[in-house]
């Protein structure tokens, strides 16, 4: 894996997650926290979109972004369902 490749990673994991806790908190988790939610996000935004056979945008980024935002959505949702924290 390259270091643009890695780059590019961060980034959209780092816009997924802030889309995804801007949504679930109302706000940004930080750096740090929007790309590892985002990163996660983005696996089980995979999943989810696989098994219910959707595809989103026509765009890779567009769709790379909002699947891991649906993700990082997903997992905050239950987080927060566990923790009484919103």
């Amino acid at each position: 894996m390259t270091l643009e490749q890695i780059l590019v990673i961060i980034l959209i994991g780092a816009a997924a997650g802030w889309l995804g806790s801007f949504l679930v908190k109302g706000r940004g988790l930080g750096l740090l926290g929007n790309v590892v939610v985002g990163i996660l996000g983005s696996f089980v935004g995979s999943w989810i979109l696989r098994e219910l056979n959707v595809t989103i945008g026509s765009s890779p980024l567009v769709n790379a972004i909002l699947t891991g935002a649906i993700g990082a959505f997903v997992i905050l949702f239950v987080v927060s369902l566990f923790t009484g924290k919103s």
